[in-house]
């Protein structure tokens, strides 16, 4: 059984020099300890004298003796982490430690208690199922999903809430759990199959558009975009739109002052960001009477006019 290398004494004598003004990055590298041994024995001997030890070093080595065995080394060259010092981490398993100690080595409850980080009154409590102890909680959350099984957390804690329930969210949160209600984060939207259309070359004017986005960084770190627009037969760039956050329907407005302008083509060809993608910008365009054609992901190149022009607008402008 390995044993300590401080004595009490030498442990007390430690700590002191600490008090008198040393750093503990500085004390620890002095004595070998790693700074969760320090502020353990500070949690253990702090403000104690070499005169408060006590008298018997037989009994207090059997105690030293006795939380070696349960938690290993009590002070290592590396700290208390190492392969052999396994913490108990649930009341569980700091009850069987505790009884442990109190059984095979005939320490005091009380001191068994701190060495494994439990109070007493945890010990002497008789654990009761989660299924008992918080039946309320989990009739409460089962009468509100019964009918809306799709409820997430948060709204069955802003319901309980409505209802004055005693609870705060970690217990609720911690039933929701156990009931195995949490609900599968959603996952990446799948884009459907987009078709390879070669690249239309326009006869006419204002019949095929395309638009694309920009983004850059102002000169105290700030990002913003540009969203452009070009029409495919002349190449010219009918609008850009600068702002810090541009979504959809920030997009119906631009197309509807172009359509005020210019009117709008028959066909606007784009890549598939989330702003093309949204509800309300399909829709619009749908009672618009403007067809949307999405190149396929990672092909820029089929939008090569729009492209194009982004490259020179960054070149000329924006760098």
């Amino acid at each position: 059984m390995r044993k300590s290398r401080f004595t009490e004494s030498q442990i007390v004598a430690i700590l002191k020099e600490a008090d008198a003004g040393m750093k503990v990055g500085e004390l620890c590298p002095k004595h070998g300890i790693s700074d969760a041994t320090y502020y353990k024995w500070k949690s253990r001997y702090g403000g104690m004298d070499a005169s408060d030890l006590k008298a018997s070093p037989g009994a207090r080595g059997g105690e030293l003796e006795a939380e070696t065995d349960v938690c290993g080394s009590s002070t290592r060259e590396h700290g208390d982490e190492g392969p052999h010092c396994k913490k108990a981490l649930g009341p569980a398993e700091k009850r069987e430690a505790v009884k442990y100690l109190v059984e095979e080595h005939r320490l005091a409850v009380t001191r068994s208690c701190a060495c494994a980080g439990l109070h007493r009154s945890a010990y002497y409590r008789i654990p009761q199922h989660w299924t008992v102890r918080d039946a309320e909680i989990i009739a409460a959350l089962g009468a509100l999903v019964e009918g809306r099984p799709s409820r997430g957390f948060w709204k069955c804690r802003k319901l309980l809430r409505r209802q004055n329930r005693p609870w705060n969210h970690k217990p609720i949160y911690r039933v929701y759990k156990q009931m195995n209600l949490n609900l599968r984060r959603p996952t990446k939207r799948r884009l459907p199959k987009r078709l390879r259309v070669p690249l239309y070359v326009p006869e006419f004017p204002d019949t095929v558009w395309s638009a694309d986005f920009m983004s850059d960084t102002l000169a105290n770190g700030r990002r913003f975009r540009t969203f452009n627009v070009v029409d495919d037969f002349n190449r010219e760039a009918l609008h850009i739109e600068v702002d810090t956050s541009i979504t959809s329907p920030r997009l119906v407005r631009v197309f509807e002052q172009l359509q005020s302008q210019h009117g709008l083509p028959q066909v606007l060809r784009t890549d598939n960001g989330p702003e093309f993608l949204g509800e309300i910008f399909t829709s619009w365009a749908k009672a618009a009477g403007m067809a949307i054609q999405y190149i396929q992901p990672g092909k820029p190149n089929q939008s090569a006019y729009v492209e194009r022009f982004n490259r020179t607008y960054r070149d000329e402008l924006l760098d």
